[in-house]
């Protein structure tokens, strides 16, 4: 699959995870166009995945890799989730009495595909599920996206003018939210929240 866009961020080993993955899915999904109804269920696979990397019996300072790819062109989008973790996920079908055990059921349920691969680089294991999204939408020149999404080399709106990302790094506030911050051709670097709405256009551009 040629993506036409992809977001990569990392997860702590934390219940407050799976929450944050939702949060920054939706943010990222609103401005590709994609429907409600892909939304809830992109939202409750990647909920599972990232649950179940977090079950994998891995030192507890082993992040987790998440990595949402569209592709408007062949109207799908595609999550993975990455742990350090060996072994190969199996749907399994647990017993009326048992409450667990029924994540990959619902993922292969909702999911076109899904599948897992052994990392290239480094220990571990990516699991992947596609979904049929139709309704997504090409990069147009101007957009407005979640800051998690700018990317160096694209112009931003800054107080009034626009701006050319020289670089981007994550980071968190003291409350433990997720943070951006943007280092600017112009003026101080701008920190925002991970899913604050920003203009961008691609290409380098400064001024107003």
């Amino acid at each position: 699959m040629t993506p036409s866009n992809d977001l990569t961020f990392r997860l702590s080993r934390s219940r407050g995870s799976v929450p944050r993955a939702r949060a920054l899915l939706h943010a990222v999904l609103g401005g590709w166009g994609v429907v409600q109804e892909v939304v809830d269920d992109a939202e409750s696979v990647l909920s599972e995945l990232v649950t179940n990397a977090l079950r994998v019996p891995v030192p507890h300072d082993r992040q987790i890799g998440v990595r949402i790819v569209r592709s408007a062109a062949e109207g799908v989008l595609r999550l993975e989730v990455s742990d350090a973790g060996g072994g190969r996920p199996e749907v399994r079908e647990p017993g009326e009495e048992e409450t667990g055990g029924r994540g990959l059921l619902l993922v292969a349920a909702l999911a076109h595909r899904w599948g897992y691969e052994e990392r290239a680089a480094g220990i571990g294991k990516t699991v992947f599920a596609e979904l049929k999204a139709p309704d997504l939408v090409a990069e147009p020149a101007m957009r407005e996206v979640a800051a998690v999404m700018v990317r160096a080399g694209q112009a931003v709106r800054v107080r009034g003018g626009w701006r050319t990302v020289l670089a981007v790094r994550s980071d968190r506030y003291a409350a433990g939210g997720p943070a951006v911050v943007l280092e600017l051709d112009d003026g101080p670097s701008l920190r925002v929240h991970a899913a604050a709405p920003l203009s961008v256009r691609t290409g380098e551009c400064s001024g107003r």
